[in-house]
């Protein structure tokens, strides 16, 4: 009996952390975010490929195809608030991606969508 008390109040953390609110990301102007090295990881880390690629639901963001498939009327570059992609992502928490993501992903936007 004894032990339970511990089990229970042993926890190394008195709170659980407060989620990022994407607002609290800001990413610098500065710096540039590439399509290869920033963007391209996001689709790998969220699995987006399990339902978006050849032969799923467009975009297509296998790799090889993703920028393509994104500029053909997902991305619209310098905007990402008429962003397809952008709107989703954000505003409908699709598949649940963190803020930071969403921040790299509106500059990126919002930088012109070059294939860098």
């Amino acid at each position: 009996m004894s032990i339970i008390p511990l089990v229970l109040f042993s926890c190394y953390y008195d709170e659980f952390p407060e989620p990022v609110e994407q607002d609290d990301v800001v990413i610098p102007p500065d710096v540039v975010v590439s399509f290869a090295d920033d963007i391209a990881p996001i689709f790998v880390t969220y699995n987006c490929t399990q339902c978006h690629d050849a032969s799923g639901q467009a975009p297509d963001l296998s790799p090889g195809n993703a920028y393509a498939s994104l500029l053909a009327g997902y991305v619209n570059p310098g905007n990402s608030g008429s962003s397809t992609l952008y709107i989703q992502l954000a505003d409908n928490g699709h598949r649940n991606v963190d803020a930071n993501s969403i921040a790299l992903i509106a500059k990126w936007i919002d930088d012109g969508a070059e294939n860098n």
